[in-house]
């Protein structure tokens, strides 16, 4: 569900265009990227019941700003049912606006094979977006146009999602984020979430440590077993990443 390793290769490719006209372009770049983490977290939600996650995607990008992807992640049965996998396919356009300034146009279609809510209801959700990034700062709104995750006659729900991201040091890049979900016709579901991360390229891999929470009512708590956990209260989550 997050595509930084996309949209950071998106923007070189614009970024290059702009201050070297004189470098040739690709036409077709394709790129994948491997993750391990001690938890997944969605929207600032646990997705594997704060359990480790092993995630991982290809990317195909075309130099006029077109691209498509897909993601995949293991989530946890004890949040859905009869479904242990997330893939995520999604495809949009990049372009530049102005110098340092680019926008963002695409669609996301989350899929879950064999999932579904309690009720038997397919928790499959599509999201169309539009974005925007200067220089160090980056606004996103998606909005689906399904229901959101199962929930009933929540089409039209919406996600906010502000961030900015700084080079502290050479390879060293502190991230802030900050998203607001609203579930349409369930406004007791709405929820903001923060996210405060610093991460190091080693050149073998990135690892990435940040700050995780939300103001989710009660924290939403799940059960699985003998074991009850908070998915959305403040936690740390450790990750190392390959983009290849």
């Amino acid at each position: 569900m997050k595509k930084l390793i996309l949209a950071a290769a998106v923007m070189s490719v614009f970024a290059g265009s702009l201050a070297h006209a004189e470098d040739v372009i690709p036409e077709h770049t394709f790129t994948g990227n491997v993750t391990l983490a001690t938890d997944y977290r969605f929207r600032g939600l646990s997705q594997t019941f704060k359990e480790p996650t092993i995630q991982g995607g290809f990317d195909y990008a075309h130099s006029s700003g077109f691209y498509v992807g897909n993601w995949n992640s293991n989530v946890d049965t004890s949040a859905i049912n009869n479904g242990n996998i997330e893939m995520d396919l999604y495809g949009g356009y990049k372009f530049a606006i102005a110098p340092d300034l680019t926008g963002d146009v695409g669609v996301l279609h989350y899929y879950y094979p064999g999932a579904e809510t309690a009720a038997g209801k397919s928790i499959n959700t599509t999201e169309v977006y539009v974005g925007a990034t200067y220089k160090w700062f980056s606004a996103k709104y998606s909005h689906a146009v399904s229901d959101f995750f199962g929930v009933d006659n929540s089409k039209g729900s919406g996600y906010l999602d502000l961030g900015a991201a700084f080079e502290v040091a050479e390879k060293t890049t502190l991230s802030f984020h900050v998203g607001r979900q609203k579930v349409r016709h369930n406004s007791a579901s709405d929820y903001t979430d923060y996210k405060v991360g610093i991460a190091r390229d080693f050149g073998f891999a990135t690892i990435s440590l940040a700050a995780i929470g939300t103001n989710a009512k009660d924290d939403l708590p799940l059960t699985k077993g003998t074991k009850t956990k908070k998915t959305g209260d403040t936690t740390a989550v450790l990750s190392i990443s390959k983009a290849f």
